[in-house]
């Protein structure tokens, strides 16, 4: 039985994680973390107690429990892909939040703003991008799938974490998309490419997104494309209140990650209480 993770276990867990077809920002964080613990257990027995040691050490150094869980979750697969999986350990009990933090939301006002910004800016590509992201829903590692045959066709068939899913676009969106690729005379294939014709790559997008915060007056922290996606689950559901449709448009295994996504502000639910009037 192996008491210490080696670099070779850590690079058999990641091919584990390349097999079972998992996103490439999942690959490279739970690299991370796996990496990270085997540097804190240096020569520390592995066992349960010693793991478990490590999650109360994560949580004393004040790392967020959601960080903790996620941490935990790359630790507990390295374990069973090394066949220790008596050393696992449970994750934190998470009170499950009824309200978002005023100042996480992006708003469809700041949205528009940003997007104002790109193009007043000269910066056609990033605005037809946030403009992809905010009216689709769509992951950022899934812009690779925006083309000029989807953009013809007006969607686009996601491959990804092993389902296929079709992404209807808004036909305004198709043209614009369309017009912008004559401009940059890619005739066929991604839309979305650097000056060298690579895929725009996750870092690119969030940094590109990040230079618009001071021109557009949006709090930075604000900004960043999962944050795009959030701001579509929101607009839709207040449209259509359809739940189950918003699922299956974002891909989502199940209602309840949807669910997350609708979460209200602090200030919403407070004025829903106020609304009750319930006091003399």
């Amino acid at each position: 039985m192996m008491h210490t993770i080696t670099d070779d276990m850590l690079r058999c867990f990641r091919d584990q994680l390349k097999y079972e077809e998992h996103s490439a920002a999942t690959i490279e964080k739970y690299s991370r973390d796996t990496k990270a613990f085997q540097r804190w257990l240096e020569d520390r027995p592995l066992n349960r107690q010693t793991v478990a040691t490590w999650k109360k050490h994560l949580v004393e150094i004040g790392r967020a429990p959601s960080t903790v869980n996620g941490a935990l979750s790359a630790v507990n697969g390295l374990l069973r892909c090394i066949g220790r999986e008596d050393c696992r350990v449970r994750f934190l009990k998470i009170q499950r939040r009824i309200f978002r933090e005023k100042g996480k939301n992006l708003t469809k006002e700041e949205y528009r703003r940003l997007v104002d910004t790109a193009y007043e800016r000269g910066k056609a590509r990033l605005g037809i991008l946030l403009e992809t992201l905010g009216a689709t829903g769509i992951r950022v590692s899934e812009v690779q799938y925006i083309s000029v045959e989807t953009a013809r066709a007006g969607c686009a068939e996601i491959s990804m974490k092993g389902k296929i899913r079709t992404i209807l676009m808004p036909r305004q969106l198709c043209r614009k998309l369309l017009k912008f690729a004559r401009k940059q005379g890619i005739v066929s294939g991604a839309i979305f490419r650097t000056r060298s014709g690579k895929i725009l790559s996750r870092r690119q997008i969030w940094s590109e997104m990040k230079s618009l915060c001071k021109h557009a007056d949006v709090v930075a922290s604000k900004v960043f494309p999962h944050n795009l996606r959030h701001m579509f689950a929101t607009e839709y559901y207040r449209k259509y209140k359809d739940i189950m449709k918003l699922s299956d448009i974002l891909g989502h295994s199940s209602i309840d990650i949807t669910r997350i996504y609708l979460i209200d502000t602090g200030e919403e639910h407070q004025q829903q209480i106020e609304n009750l009037k319930l006091v003399s």
